[in-house]
Formats: C-alpha cells, sequence, structure tokens
C-alpha cells in the first residue's frame, strides 16, 4: 500500500495546548494550531530548538496529556479519552533507558508482554530473540548496572519491539550516548522499524540526527507549530535541507 495514499496513522487536527503559569495570571501556549499527518509505515523526526513543545506533543499522542483545542486521533481514536485502548499498540523509547534495576535484561525486556498478560513460556522466547536481534546476547542475565549505556539503550529499544506495538514514539532516545554509539544505534533502529513496518515518531533537537533517521523531518517553532515539513529521498539532497533547517531555527 502506498503509504501517502493510507488513512494517517496519527493526525494531529489543528491542535493547540496551553498550561497556567504557576500563581495564575497569563497562560503558557506550548502548541498552536498543529496540524500533522502520519500515514501507517512513516518514519517522522519531530525537530526542534529546546523548549519549543516537542515533549507536549509526544504526550499528547501517548494519550498522557489533552490538546486545550484541537483534536489527536491515533488509529482514528483519542488516545486520551481511550486510553486504555492503546495498551499494547503504543511503545516508548525514553531519553534515558528507564530500566528497572532489580530486573536483568530479559527480564526488563519481559516487563511490557508481562502487562499485556503474554504466557511466560513464550514471553521469554520473545524476549530472548529481540535481545539477540540487538546485539545483547550473553547478556540477558545481566543487571542494568553491569550494562554500559548503549547497551542499557538496546534492552530499551528490546523492549519496545518485542510488545509488536505498531506505533513507536521516541524521546530523544540516543541524546545521553556518545556519537559513535549513536549513530550505530540510529542505523539499527531505522532497520528494525522499517523491517518490522512501525509508524514511529522520533523528537529530536539535532538536524544530523533528523536527516539519519527520518523518512520526513517536520520542523517545529515555537510554539509548537510546523515549518517546515520536507520529505527525504535521498543523500544528495541534505545539504540544501540541513540549511533550509538552519534558516527557519535561526528566524
Amino acid at each position: 500500500m502506498n503509504a501517502l495514499a493510507a488513512t494517517p496513522e496519527i493526525y494531529l487536527d489543528h491542535i493547540s495546548k496551553t498550561f497556567a503559569r504557576p500563581g495564575g495570571g497569563e497562560t503558557f501556549r506550548a502548541v498552536e494550531d498543529l496540524t500533522l499527518s502520519i500515514a501507517p509505515g512513516e518514519l517522522v523526526a519531530l525537530l526542534g530548538k529546546t523548549g519549543c513543545g516537542k515533549s507536549t506533543i509526544f504526550n499528547m499522542i501517548a494519550g498522557l496529556g489533552a490538546p486545550s483545542a484541537g483534536q489527536v486521533l491515533v488509529q482514528g481514536r483519542d488516545p486520551f479519552r481511550e486510553f486504555d485502548l492503546f495498551r499494547g499498540k503504543i511503545a516508548i523509547v525514553f531519553q534515558s533507558d528507564r530500566l528497572l534495576p532489580w530486573r536483568t535484561a530479559i527480564g526488563n525486556v519481559e516487563l511490557g508482554l508481562d502487562m499485556l498478560d503474554v504466557p511466560r513460556e513464550p514471553r521469554r522466547e520473545q524476549a530472548q530473540s529481540w535481545l539477540e536481534r540487538l546485539g545483547l546476547k550473553g547478556h540477558e542475565h545481566d543487571y542494568p548496572h553491569a550494562l554500559s549505556g548503549g547497551m542499557r539503550q538496546r534492552v530499551a529499544i528490546a523492549r519496545a519491539f518485542a510488545t509488536n506495538a505498531p506505533i513507536l514514539l521516541c524521546d530523544e532516545p540516543f541524546s545521553a550516548l556518545d556519537e559513535h554509539t549513536a549513530q550505530r544505534l540510529r542505523d539499527e533502529f531505522v532497520a528494525l522499524v522499517r523491517q518490522n513496518r512501525k509508524t514511529a515518531v522520533f523528537i529530536t533537537h539535532s538536524i544530523s540526527e533528523a536527516l539519519q533517521v527520518g523518512d520526513r523531518i517536520g520542523v517545529l517553532r515555537r510554539p509548537a507549530r510546523i515549518a517546515y515539513d520536507v520529505r527525504l529521498s535521498g543523500a544528495d539532497e541534505h545539504p540544501a535541507i540541513r540549511q533550509r533547517i538552519q534558516e527557519i531555527l535561526a528566524e
């Protein structure tokens, strides 16, 4: 199926989000009249400066908050009002790995499957399979404190993919890693998203990362609204796109 012609997997329809400032008075507008359509199988990088509203958008897609105006639809449903419906349909990779220190690597990967009531044997097999795919064979029974930062984030990625959720939300998942490790993990992550036909939203503040990861890049201005939406078709166009993004972010 042509992804561009498909019904949107994620649709943000003229959404705005305001927050009350501490002590009352004026409200803070984090998102302003933002419309964004993401088709099944797209990997969209949302790029913007720190504080531009990226995480607010992320939270609304995840069902962790509702827009003040407009509508958020994921698979045609409201993820905030129907939060329980999305159990097992959305997986999240955070900036920090958020591993449970008292669980081994395989125990952490099993966590989402456990919450979905997957029986013990297939749960263990699924977790083992994803650890091996992420290059962690032999580290199944290591606890998080014994793993490097890159290995811990691999466990977090394995945990997200193990649930077989069709939608992945990633909030700057490689920003805490050294660039060499981050670059390798980005490549592996993109390959896994495409091989497994996931729809993914990838939050970043790095132009280079957005160019490496995205099928498409949405550049945000503050308060969050789409200033530039570009689909990537080849590396030869990256210099011109990079320059345009830099111009927008400098405005």
